[in-house]
């Protein structure tokens, strides 16, 4: 009988660490990579208890929760540590964990609430590519970071003046890391969504899903395609995965032809 050859997984055998893993594209990329073939994946959130169950319901002996506040540098190091004490590795680190901004302009900016959105988008986005970095060096491995940056990382914005800000200082940073960190064959790149309805989103503009979706699916030009957690996970994906091993410095924009 002649031998059967599965496909190999894009991701076997490798270890990763999704913040923001307890809901959203964090909840969408933690179970796509379980299907494709990771030894584990650490998923941290400051949801407990819903990040206990998404570890629960993809299966103990893959994934893992870990309490993450990311605005907290030793937190996100504490999280890197645990990761490679348990597994002995880091090959992907998916730092998608971030927040919303009130619906800030400039003319009535406020620089205190700034700092909180900066403190999770920026800070925690520094610090995880910062303790990522150290051990994927340490340990000789050509690793995978990938960043959540935004739409609102290229273009401006009529409010959220912030978020726009912080997002762009996401991509600055990739850009950074991307060229500091090459010669260790460590790969950096951002992917850019466009509006997803995501729980943060829907509880940030105070309407549910269906309405989210109605309001930004005309913006893009792939008219009978609705923009899904899982478009955005099918990118990080490929930029954790060998799928993609001569990319680095790139931001993935994943908007229908928005910005086209």
């Amino acid at each position: 009988m002649a031998e059967i050859c599965l496909p190999k997984k894009k991701l076997d055998n490798k270890v990763a660490i999704i913040t923001g893993g307890a809901s959203g594209i964090g909840e969408a990329t933690a179970r796509l990579f379980a299907n494709n073939g990771v030894r584990a994946v650490v998923i941290a959130d400051i949801q407990d208890d819903l990040g206990q169950k998404v570890a629960e319901s993809i299966g103990s002996n893959i994934c893992r929760y870990y309490h993450c506040d990311v605005s907290d540098e030793e937190q996100v190091k504490s999280m890197v540590e645990f990761t490679v004490q348990k597994y002995g590795r880091l090959d992907i680190m998916f730092s998608n964990a971030g927040t919303y901004s009130t619906s800030q302009t400039i003319m009535d900016f406020d620089l205190s609430k700034m700092d909180l959105v900066f403190s999770v988008n920026v800070g925690g986005m520094a610090s995880c590519v910062k303790y990522a970095a150290r051990v994927m060096t340490e340990l000789k491995i050509r690793g995978s970071v990938v960043c959540t940056a935004s739409m609102g990382g290229s273009v401006g914005g009529e409010r959220f003046t912030d978020y726009f800000m912080s997002k762009h200082a996401v991509i600055g940073l990739m850009k950074c890391a991307s060229k500091q960190l090459g010669e260790f064959g460590i790969r950096v790149n951002t992917v850019s969504p466009f509006a997803v309805a995501t729980p943060i989103m829907v509880s940030s503009m105070n309407k549910n899903i269906e309405e989210i979706e109605k309001m930004f699916q005309p913006l893009t030009s792939l008219k009978d395609v609705v923009m899904k957690t899982k478009h955005v996970a099918d990118a990080v994906l490929f930029l954790a995965s060998d799928d993609s091993a001569f990319i680095t410095g790139h931001d993935l924009k994943i908007d229908g032809g928005f910005s086209a």
